[in-house]
């Protein structure tokens, strides 16, 4: 039996622009909370739980980054490395829940709309957007990263098109006096949002039910591993993945009884490390081995019966 593997650490330069998201969108829920006193605007105010919701997520983002710098140890192999798993899927799943709210009410909105002081919506939905913006700045170049990047720059995202929605729909508003551009816009918002979403909720459960990730053929990757000199056959073959950047494969590999004879089994070796590590578009820096003879392979079948 062999294995091979590269302990990737998770980026703790990662944490820095989770941090600076969360100041900033604290920041911006401050602010929204006291222009909403002062205008007496309920919009600006339920626009602030939203930030609010989105600082939770960033927190939530955050603590996970921290928990996946943790070192393993001898009852946690894996450390917390899915610790970012779990948040992205909880993240994309809060969204997906607001992204449903937002339709059903916009919905409701275009059938019985209701008065929005427009005037003050401008100004702070302007100083929303900034702060946004800022923090999207911050997560943009990260997002790729991890799923928990990916899902705070989402959350982050997700606020901006409100902010935007609140000037363009205040602006409308303003001009025209169309109270139902508020509804309009919230619909849009979703229709953006929703779909991107699922996505990112759809891969977290890949990942936490053990599924291939994405890149990887599981069948090409069996028939590059029996192309090998002295490679009788492939089972048992599992690839999965722990956390962003992470997939790990096991298999037992079956060959000639004459690699434990002439000693070149620990060659073979070599191969399928150099096979799975290099050849493919998304290398699998961790795999484990487990070599058998031919003659193994009919004892085996009798133990999985």
């Amino acid at each position: 039996m062999g294995s091979h593997h590269h302990h990737a650490r998770p980026d703790e330069a990662n944490r820095r622009p989770l941090a600076g998201a969360l100041t900033i969108t604290l920041g911006v829920f401050v602010l929204q909370i006291v222009g909403s006193l002062w205008t007496g605007s309920l919009a600006l105010l339920f626009d602030s739980v939203h930030v609010l919701t989105d600082a939770a997520g960033l927190a939530m983002a955050l603590g996970a980054a921290t928990l996946a710098g943790r070192p393993a140890s001898a009852r946690r192999s894996w450390g917390f490395r899915r610790a970012e798993v779990i948040a992205a899927l909880l993240q994309a799943a809060f969204l997906l829940a607001v992204g449903a709210y937002v339709l059903v009410e916009g919905v409701r909105r275009l059938i019985t709309p209701e008065e929005v002081a427009a005037p003050e919506l401008i100004v702070f939905g302007a100083i929303g957007l900034a702060g946004n913006l800022a923090a999207l700045w911050l997560l943009a170049r990260h997002r790729t990263a991890s799923f928990n990047l990916r899902a705070a720059f989402l959350e982050v995202l997700n606020d901006a098109l409100g902010s935007v929605a609140v000037i363009a729909a205040a602006v409308i508003i303003t001009l025209t006096g169309w109270m139902r551009a508020d509804a309009v816009v919230a619909l849009l918002i979703g229709a953006l949002i929703i779909p991107r979403t699922l996505m990112l909720l759809r891969e977290t459960i890949d990942v936490l039910l053990e599924s291939t990730p994405v890149g990887i053929d599981l069948e090409e990757v069996r028939a590059h591993i029996a192309r090998l000199p002295q490679v009788q056959d492939v089972h048992d073959l599992h690839i999965s993945q722990i956390a962003t950047g992470l997939p790990v494969l096991t298999a037992h590999i079956v060959v000639d009884d004459e690699c434990y004879r002439d000693g070149s089994a620990h060659a073979v070796l070599d191969q399928l490390q150099e096979c799975v590590g290099q050849h493919f578009e998304v290398g699998i820096d961790h795999c484990t081995f487990q070599i058998e003879p031919l003659g193994h392979v009919p004892h085996e079948t009798e133990l999985t019966h």
